[in-house]
């Protein structure tokens, strides 16, 4: 069926009446709810949910398996709003669908996920329809986007993440994942490097149940993107491996839902619908217009384009009888019927194969499997040491060995940062063709650390338990998704290593300085870097405990000594941030503090000025956020206030140190980049050795 906007230039039902076609009742309701709340709130964008509510109507009431009375249902197909910014679109589709509220905790309640009073309170204070889309915050929201391409990545991890469970979990009778990834994306979407590589990936990997529908409006906020966007994304997709699709016209429901049948058939290949519209439509002097895109229309506009629409002119947030019982009798009916039936298959799934339920009961619910920790190894005290890079490797592999639904890898380097997982079964995911399958728990991200990171949210989301890796230097590329799992609070674990000066030879442009500082600044990051393999044993066990917010493991290239727990502290001191390694007989004379690599060097300097009479105090601070949430108590039976007398190492840029060595205590850091070197001259040249500690812990103790 085709709603009666068959063209941009088709003038509505009734001569300039009402609309009597219920689809077209639907369609510019959608419009018109966007065009008022993005008015009253005098801020927002209401041009793409204009053009887009034909898509958006069209998709959710007639194709997307969705219950709205079981938002969590775990087989729904999935809609991402790459576009975060035409949130109003969503946020109506949401209302209009019956969208039932989930709270935290995954607790459905019978009431609305949003009301018409909602839609009014857009972009306000603690409202529910904030400015771009929130994952946790607004139920019928899958994932956080506005970042653009961000949306895009995610599916792709999506829709892995429904390839795995599929390949992992489904039995012969017993089809428990079949859903399909829908993602709603644009020409910023398409500019942004995150989504190409997302899409690079997503062909290699033949992901036959990920369907971008591309709103081609050809509009940015500058103008035109003929001023910067002018290649063909369809031939671009096509030479991906993608099947790509045009739609015409974007008010040609009709032809829309037989692409969209026709990308659902295609199961070896990713589908991109490439969606010709005019942003705006039906404003009469905004409409494909780049002033339609990121401001309210003004109050004429809206009035005139709502007579062009046969709306009352006069009403806001005018929703006419039968709209939402309409939209119901699809999206509703086929949702609860669908989600009935998984249930059902489900309960009888359970009887027959109880352990692989548990286990999804697991993943569903974000619980850790029974014994996950069982064979954390405990390393020997070894002068010479093994690199934490390597240490973790060998822990990663032991707990991912008995928590079945941990799966990652790496931007290329798993040789380098010891990700890869080497037990039997562990496998690579990648389609047959390529020599592996679905239910691998390798991934293969290839030099993509841009992707890595949004597709590994996406696993995330569907409660696998991801992690992926590279060097900390280039954690600049992945600076978004790391902030995205932050402010979803995704426990994905970002495992990156040569995270110093140590890395040597390569010189500064792989040598990482303020990247510590970086992270660490990021709310809702746990940064851990440990100081030898016990500590790394240890960080393992803290952060997989971590359910609520992403980790960040900082590794070694280079040998840390390993460090007699006879002698000095239990390594269990981790799990606190910060921990007195070792202690002096009476009142310290001075306190020497370090992370990672640098422990181990204090350590030395500690043995010398203990042997000229100066009484220390060592701390290890792998985690300066697990230390804060200390109580206070804690955290000054560690570091004294009256102990003034600090010194603190860290091949890292000094941000965020003073707060521990206090306006008088002393800092070894890095002041500059580094150099191209072996690491023990860098080392030195620096200012990283024992008589530099020494000098400087006299210094602070007056000796």
């Amino acid at each position: 069926m085709r709603s009666s906007y068959t063209s941009p230039l088709m003038a509505p039902e009734g001569g300039g009446g009402m609309p009597t076609n219920i689809d077209t009742l639907c369609i510019n309701t959608i419009r018109t709810l966007s065009m008022d709340a993005v008015q009253k709130a005098n801020s927002g964008h209401p041009g793409t949910p204009m053009a887009l509510a034909p898509v958006g109507y069209a998709l959710w009431r007639d194709v997307l398996n969705y219950d709205p009375a079981d938002p969590l249902w775990p087989n729904r197909d999935r809609f991402v709003l790459s576009i975060g910014h035409a949130s109003m679109l969503l946020y109506s589709l949401i209302y209009l669908a019956g969208i039932r509220d989930v709270r935290p905790g995954g607790v459905t309640h019978d009431r609305p996920a949003l009301t018409l009073e909602d839609l009014e309170q857009f972009r306000q204070l603690d409202s529910l329809t904030p400015g771009h889309p929130e994952y946790h915050h607004t139920a019928g929201v899958e994932t956080t986007t506005g970042p653009l391409g961000q949306g895009c990545g995610n599916s792709v991890g999506m829709a892995m993440a429904e390839k795995w469970l599929a390949e992992r979990y489904n039995r012969p009778g017993f089809r428990l994942f079949d859903h399909h990834v829908y993602t709603l994306c644009g020409d910023g979407d398409n500019m942004e490097g995150v989504a190409s590589e997302a899409a690079s990936i997503a062909g290699h990997l033949k992901l036959g149940n990920l369907t971008w529908i591309y709103d081609s409006n050809q509009i940015s906020i500058e103008g035109s993107t003929k001023i910067a966007f002018t290649e063909s994304v369809h031939r671009r997709f096509e030479a991906y491996g993608w099947h790509v699709l045009e739609l015409k016209d974007a008010n040609d429901t009709g032809d829309l839902r037989r692409l969209l049948a026709e990308a659902k058939a295609e199961t070896s290949r990713p589908t991109l619908i490439i969606v010709h519209s005019i942003i705006g439509w039906g404003a009469p002097h905004l409409a494909g217009t780049a002033e339609a895109h990121g401001s309210p229309l003004g109050a004429e506009e809206i009035r005139e384009t709502k007579k062009f629409y046969g709306w009352p002119e006069d009403r806001n947030f005018y929703v006419p009888e039968g709209v939402a019982e309409h939209f119901r009798e699809g999206i509703a009916t086929r949702g609860a019927a669908a989600s009935r039936a998984w249930h059902e298959l489900f309960a009888a799934y359970r009887a027959k194969y109880p352990t692989e339920a548990a286990q999804l009961d697991h993943i569903f619910a974000g619980t850790l499997p029974e014994g996950w920790d069982k064979d954390i190894p405990v390393f020997d005290a070894d002068a010479k040491g093994v690199a934490s890079r390597a240490s973790s490797g060998k822990v990663l592999n032991v707990v991912a060995k008995n928590y079945p639904w941990m799966i990652g890898g790496s931007a290329d380097l798993s040789p380098s940062t010891k990700t890869h997982l080497t037990f039997d079964g562990a496998g690579d995911f990648q389609p047959p063709q390529w020599g592996g399958t679905y239910g691998g728990r390798n991934l293969h991200f290839g030099v993509r650390e841009h992707a890595m990171g949004s597709i590994s949210n996406g696993l995330a989301l569907y409660g696998i338990r991801a992690y992926c890796s590279g060097f900390l230097i280039f954690s600049d590329y992945m600076k978004p998704p790391i902030r995205l799992s932050a402010l979803m609070k995704l426990p994905v674990t970002y495992i990156f290593t040569h995270d110093s000066i140590g890395v040597g030879e390569d010189g500064p442009t792989h040598q990482p300085i303020e990247q510590l500082a970086q992270l660490r600044a990021t709310p809702g990051v746990t940064v851990l870097r440990p100081a030898d393999a016990n500590e790394v044993a240890e960080a393992w066990r803290t952060l997989v405990q971590i359910t609520d917010r992403p980790s960040v493991l900082a590794l070694s290239r280079q040998n840390l000594p390993t460090i007699c727990r006879k002698t000095y502290a239990p390594a269990s001191g981790l799990a606190k941030g910060a921990y007195v390694l070792a202690d002096a007989d009476g009142r310290p004379d001075v306190i020497l503090m370090a992370t990672g690599s640098e422990v181990g060097l204090i350590i030395k300097a500690a043995e010398k000025l203990k042997a000229e009479g100066i009484k220390v105090r060592l701390v290890s601070m792998p985690s300066w956020d697990l230390f804060e949430a200390q109580p206070k108590a804690y955290r000054d039976s560690v570091l004294p206030p009256d102990m003034t007398a600090r010194v603190a190492v860290e091949q890292a840029a000094q941000l965020g140190w003073d707060r521990y060595t206090g306006l008088a205590g002393e800092t070894i850091v890095m002041h500059g980049f580094g150099a191209s070197a072996p690491a023990g001259e860098l080392e030195v040249k620096f200012g990283f050795t024992v008589d530099a500690v020494v000098a400087a812990a006299r210094r602070q103790a007056g000796k």
